[in-house]
């Protein structure tokens, strides 16, 4: 699974749900969360259902074949959620004999007609009903609801949405739509008939076996899946996609997409054949499965979920060229969810407590899928940025790797096991090396295939190819918390020639790892590699020639870790000019931004960073310089220009047009009007943006031709304050994603968070249905996701209560609207009744 991200918010939301619930927990005692006892193995199971729209449910038959685990037993206990059940019988080959059952809490408990034993299979058969929507379990920050199966726009009374069905499996869902063992080390073959309105595709695990019509336009489709998988990776999806088909080597894959967005289906997904092959070979185990598809789901409660050989994404991942030409933002997703199909899928973790094993990889895929695909740096870039948002948080470092002590089953799903984890697999991988370190995975995978895997199983299939004892590694890093915070210091003996370095360890428990080091004598770095002990101060010396000009620890950048450098603009100059990994460089660039336009090495810096070989130290220059200063502009300005005009990525051309409006300059006018007409959102954000500095009284006219419908939240943040500032009524409801969040995006933009705040405020001032109930709608998503946040809760109740505030004033002054003005006011009244 990959996480949900809420609009541009994000990192505020997450910020403030962090600091709360830091406070929350601490000093509370933790329960051990012992992985599930198998007393029940599930052999197969099968489906056969059709969907009640008008009331939103599902009636299902199911045929569950199983048998005791080990010991003897009479009783078959299932998780069955929200559920009607009609009949519960034996079935022995097509005649059914009566069970006696009690259904209670949640759980069907079944008394079987005698007591089996070990591998003695019998087939319990179950008519019910579904009923999502009285599934009383809650969503969580990863997964902000938990009713499994889902309908979308069910009676089409939103001329805007489509009309989809969807099911959400992970963790514990499944059994909202059908009754199992609802646990991650229950395995099971699988076979659904879905019955539906003819004029929609399904998809489902497995493979279509056969498709029949019905009467009143109905079809009932038959997906067959032959090899186990968990219940929790179980999917059905109904609605009226367009599938483009694309293959890998003789196994179909498939793209199920929105009609609007078929022309842009192979730009979307059409890497997934290619990263197949890569996975394939880098793993040395070919894709196990027999196809793969993959489909969006609007109104998705997360980011995307690999349910085995069907993947579901939000709705986020469907683009159109000018989201595509800058960057296709999904494919690190695409990429995560096609990796569990290995890690996750194929070997699934025994426990939620070791969701790591499913979850680190799938996140280190996407280091490994940017590394082959487009380079080293890009890759180094995904995962510097993933480990600071874990290092930025720090209500994270006290939480283990492997979590025998979670509140929540869905607390895991967090910085620690995705973002800390995939740093982890990367220090593992540097200290084995690659050979080891993918034989390793390989080994992981072939011992443990169609079952479930943990740590301990990880560490001794390393071990296994190695011949490294990896307990220090694992101890440290996966059964223990936190990272190293390391500050150092050095002093110079001119006699022996040598430099000593002491590096200081300040976290509460030390760590042992290996460390680089480049030591630069005479403006030349050379690298050494020591081995840190686990202890408070280990010292180091280098032979060198006099006093180094710079020691830049961590030059690889591979340990997670906090380091404290105090280097000053020149040394950041010469570790930027002479480093070849992308992070110490990046970090040079960003260390000098209250340098810049003070000290004349942070202005050399800056145009070194502009002829980076990577994109992202380019835009990083851009970022950090003002052109309106005449001694930047002097030096910068030139290079600048060049960018604007010619860099082949279209985000820089983006960047440097920004970069350029500062200057308020008419002569790039045409540059800035050239741009306005260009594909990329990125040029035509910033050009319009840049525009309308320049030249303020074309606002209105240039910004009424930008589609914001459905536009990315990085245009939507460059043109929000266009908007909001002239008072741009046709984009006012493309807005909303945006200002809906504004007390959380001041944390990470005060002044983004401002204009956001003003957009806020100018709708709950005009009579816009649809803005308001965009926002409604968005902060009703948001409900699960600060569920366990007061302070979170209370701004956006305070939020809201403005709003209304500020809708009934509007009442009193327009009433001949008042049927629109009281839509908006019952939308928000609810909206507040949801937070009490």
């Amino acid at each position: 699974m990959k996480k949900a991200i809420l609009s541009i918010a994000v990192l505020g939301l997450l910020f403030s749900a962090n600091v709360s619930a830091q406070t929350e927990t601490s000093g509370r005692e933790k329960v051990y969360r012992a992985t599930h006892t198998k007393v029940t193995e599930l052999k197969h199971t099968k489906l056969k259902v059709n969907f009640d729209y008008q009331k939103e449910q599902m009636n299902g038959e199911e045929w569950l074949t199983a048998s005791p685990y080990f010991y003897p037993t009479n009783q078959l206990i299932l998780d069955a959620k929200g559920m009607l059940i009609h009949e519960v019988a034996l079935d022995n080959n097509g005649k059914k004999s009566p069970l006696k059952y009690e259904y209670k809490d949640d759980v069907l408990t079944i008394n079987l007609d005698k007591t089996y034993q070990k591998n003695q299979d019998y087939t319990v058969y179950i008519k019910y009903t579904s009923r999502p929507n009285e599934v009383k379990q809650q969503g969580s920050m990863a997964i902000n609801d938990a009713k499994g199966l889902y309908f979308i726009n069910a009676q089409g009374k939103d001329p805007d949405k489509p009309t989809q069905i969807w099911t959400q499996g992970e963790t514990e869902s499944s059994s909202a739509w059908f009754p199992t063992i609802d646990k991650p080390n229950q395995k099971t073959t699988q076979e659904i008939y879905m019955t539906v309105p003819d004029q929609y595709v399904t998809l489902s695990n497995g493979i279509l076996k056969d498709s029949q019509k019905e009467s009143n336009g109905q079809r009932t489709d038959h997906w067959v899946m032959d090899k186990r998988h968990s219940t929790y990776l179980f999917f059905m999806g109904v609605g009226d996609y367009a599938i483009v088909k694309d293959k890998w080597k003789n196994i179909p894959v498939d793209y199920y997409i929105e009609k609007e967005y078929e022309p842009y289906a192979k730009q979307i997904y059409g890497n997934t054949p290619e990263m197949i092959e890569f996975f394939s070979k880098k793993m040395g185990y070919d894709y196990p499965w027999a196809k793969y598809a993959q489909i969006s789901g609007r109104d998705y409660v997360s980011g995307a979920m690999e349910n085995t050989t069907a993947t579901l994404h939000g709705s986020d991942i469907l683009q159109k060229p000018g989201q595509l030409i800058d960057e296709n933002k999904w494919e690190d997703t695409i990429a995560h969810e096609l990796f569990h199909h290995w890690f996750g899928d194929l070997v699934t973790a025994e426990s939620w407590s070791n969701l790591t094993v499913n979850e680190s990889f799938a996140n280190y895929s996407e280091y490994l899928w940017n590394e082959y695909k487009y380079g080293k740096d890009q890759a180094d870039y995904h995962q510097m940025s993933d480990v600071n948002m874990y290092i930025h948080n720090p209500s994270d470092f006290k939480k283990n790797l492997v979590r025998f002590n979670y509140d929540s089953r869905e607390d895991v799903f967090d910085l620690v096991t995705y973002q800390k984890g995939g740093g982890i697999l990367h220090m593992l991988r540097n200290y084995l090396g690659d050979d080891a370190f993918f034989a390793g995975m390989n080994d992981y995978l072939k011992t443990n295939e169609y079952k479930n895997g943990e740590a301990h199983q990880l560490r001794l299939s390393f071990e296994k190819v190695s011949g490294k004892d990896l307990n220090w590694f694992f101890n440290q890093w996966y059964f223990g918390s936190g990272n190293p915070k390391l500050s150092y210091s050095y002093t110079f003996e001119p006699v022996k020639k040598q430099v000593t370095l002491v590096i200081n360890q300040t976290q509460e428990l030390p760590f042992e790892f290996p460390l680089a080091i480049d030591v630069y004598d005479n403006g030349k770095p050379k690298r050494y590699n020591v081995w840190v002990n686990a202890e408070a101060k280990n010292t180091f010396n280098f032979d060198v020639s006099k006093t180094p000009d710079l020691i830049n620890i961590n030059a690889d950048g591979i340990l997670v870790s906090e380091i404290t450098d105090t280097k000053t603009p020149e040394q950041y100059l010469m570790q930027f000019t002479n480093s070849k990994e992308l992070k110490s460089r990046y970090n040079a660039v960003k260390a000098i931004k209250d340098q810049v336009g003070k000290n004349p090495a942070a202005t050399k810096l800056l145009a070194a960073a502009l002829k980076d070989p990577y994109f992202r130290v380019r835009m990083k220059a851009l970022e950090l310089m003002d052109l309106s200063n005449a001694e930047q502009a002097k030096v910068l300005a030139s290079d600048v220009e060049k960018l604007a005009a010619n860099d082949p990525k279209t985000l820089v051309q983006g960047s440097a047009i920004a970069a350029l409006a500062k200057t308020k300059d008419k002569k790039y006018l045409p540059l800035f009007e050239k741009g306005v007409n260009a594909v990329s959102n990125s040029v035509k954000g910033n050009s319009l943006s840049a525009l309308v500095t320049v030249d303020p009284s074309r606002a209105n006219a240039l910004a009424e031709k930008i589609d914001l419908k459905g536009a990315s939240d990085d245009l939507l943040a460059q043109l929000l304050p266009v908007v909001v500032k002239n008072k741009i009524t046709s984009q006012m409801a493309n807005i909303a994603s945006v200002v809906a969040f504004y007390p959380f995006i001041k944390f990470q933009n005060p002044e983004l968070g401002k204009s956001a705040e003003e957009g806020f405020n100018w709708i709950m001032t005009s009579d816009n249905l649809k803005a308001t109930e965009s926002i409604t709608k968005l902060l009703g998503q948001a409900k699960s996701q600060v569920a366990q946040n007061p302070q979170a809760k209370m701004m956006i109740s305070q939020m809201l209560k403005d709003g209304l505030s500020k809708k009934m004033e509007l009442l009193k002054q327009n009433p001949q609207n008042a049927a629109s003005i009281n839509k908006q006011i019952d939308a928000l009244n609810k909206s507040i009744e949801e937070y009490k």
